[in-house]
């Protein structure tokens, strides 16, 4: 997901894409655990991604007080 449709996203959205994109994350790192991945570097993007909405979450959070 690029920046810019992160930060078109509003921010209930926001949330609940955090929570579904960590909840990805966990099972794709649990089933590289038992078998290795064909895409090493999804696993890398994922927690990129999930760092980039929580900073956008963190940003909007500051900005409102």
């Amino acid at each position: 997901m690029k920046l810019a449709e992160i930060k078109a996203l509003t921010t209930p959205e926001l949330q609940e894409r955090v929570v579904a994109e960590e909840a990805a994350y966990d099972k794709k790192r649990i089933d590289h655990a038992v078998t290795p991945a064909d895409n090493p570097a999804a696993i890398r993007q994922l927690r990129r991604s999930i760092a980039q909405m929580k900073t956008i979450l963190r940003e909007r959070e500051l900005n409102n007080n």
